[in-house]
């Protein structure tokens, strides 16, 4: 009864925002790439040259390998939406554990990096690997679509190590900041998804609802403007896999709001955020999955592609929930030079004394009761002495001691 309440849509939203002449579109992108690397040699700012030369690499490629025009695509422009916003999200956190606001856009280089490079690569070797060997110019088509997820999170993952080992930071604390901006990233890269009717979903077993992509299920239909009622009448229904994963996204952001604020924000364990985003991420993944068509694997397969690659990242996140609740590391980003870090260390050697302190006072209380028998014995010998002189005055007023003695000596006794 349910199932027959929800909704039959024909997706035939184009891909393709506007197009665009090649030429400017490469000049414009050039130019801001000359400027950023000028301004980074004048400044000696390496993260700024290095996004010049990447702007530079970029503006070739558009002119070397596209048409005589230039799609803008909505892959595109949410690209820049998971830029723009996951760094307003690194920078909101990192800020709040102290650290510099310039931190977030100097990471923007190296996470530019780490999600084209890892995305791409990852579609190539575990997805389209036949594809790259017959036409290897198309790896460096990211425009096109085909980006993998897991591949995404490995190319974030060292680009945070190498980020964090320049800047002296504890690798977890990068990562741990930036666990809202990858739960965004995987958000909307799913509705582009949509949007390109790429990684559709399974069969529906019923027909009873679903989503019919006429661009993904026709061959050739992502260059047509148009289908015929024939056409799409022919399509079977699928299951709106991602939806399902921009709804995942959503519920891990709300996850992550939750665990942050129940850890006491600041006060939790180093290592426990980006281990709740690999646990709630990753295993929600192995149920979405179950909706998404068979890739790089037989289509009789018990479980997909995405649900091997889930797997470690779920038992990483598990691994890494108990590590940081065990070791209970402060979070905080600071970096060498940071004030603050002299002031822990003038903390920690105050920590150090008073323990030395404690360790003195506690071995003199173990000394304490031979110390108490040694001054009961001197009270003995003074009670001694003190009742020797009462015994000696008593003897001095009696007078039969007193014939005994002259001048205070004992008169010698002879025999009569």
């Amino acid at each position: 009864m349910l199932l027959a309440a929800l909704p039959q849509v024909v997706w035939t939203v184009s891909p393709v925002l506007a197009t665009l002449p090649k030429g400017p579109v490469a000049a414009l992108v050039a130019g801001f790439g000359v400027l950023s690397l000028l301004l980074g040699l004048k400044r000696k700012i390496t993260d700024q040259t290095t996004t010049g030369i990447m702007f530079l690499l970029m503006a070739g490629l558009i002119y070397a390998l596209m048409g005589d025009s230039l799609q803008l695509r909505y892959y595109s422009l949410l690209f820049v939406v998971v830029f723009l916003g996951g760094h307003a999200l690194l920078n909101w956190q990192v800020k709040r554990g102290g650290g510099s606001p310039e931190v977030a856009s100097d990471f923007i280089v190296y996470g530019v990096l780490g999600v084209l490079v890892g995305a791409r690569l990852g579609h190539v070797l575990f997805y389209d690997l036949d594809h790259a060997i017959q036409d290897p110019i198309w790896v460096f088509k990211i425009w096109t679509g085909g980006l993998a997820s897991h591949g995404a999170v490995i190319g974030l993952i060292i680009a945070m190590y190498l980020f964090t080992k320049k800047r002296g930071v504890p690798f977890l604390e990068g990562s741990d900041r930036f666990a809202f901006s990858a739960t965004l990233g995987a958000t909307v890269v799913r509705i582009g998804n949509l949007l390109n009717s790429e990684i559709i979903g399974r069969v529906v077993p019923d027909q009873s609802w679903g989503f019919k992509f006429p661009r993904a299920d026709i061959q050739g239909g992502m260059e047509r403007a148009a289908f015929t009622a024939e056409e799409i009448a022919a399509i079977k229904l699928r299951y709106p896999s991602q939806i399902f994963e921009i709804t995942l996204g959503v519920a891990v952001f709300i996850g992550l709001l939750v665990a942050d604020r129940l850890m006491g924000k600041e006060k939790r364990p180093r290592g426990a955020m980006i281990s709740w985003f690999f646990v709630l991420y990753f295993g929600g993944r192995l149920f979405t999955e179950r909706y998404k068509e068979i890739e790089a694997l037989p289509m009789d397969s018990a479980i997909s592609m995405g649900q091997y690659l889930s797997f470690p990242g779920l038992i990483l996140g598990v691994y890494g929930l108990y590590r940081s609740f065990k070791r209970q590391e402060p979070v905080g980003w600071i970096e060498p030079g940071d004030p603050r870090l002299d002031e822990q260390d003038e903390e920690d050697e105050d920590e150090d004394l008073d323990e030395d302190e404690s360790d003195d006072e506690t071995a003199a209380e173990k000394n304490a009761p031979r110390a108490h028998g040694a001054d009961a014995d001197d009270d003995e010998d003074e009670n001694d002495d003190e009742d020797a002189q009462d015994s000696v005055k008593k003897a001095a007023g009696d007078p039969d001691v007193d014939d005994e003695f002259e001048g205070g000596k004992l008169k010698k006794q002879r025999k009569p």
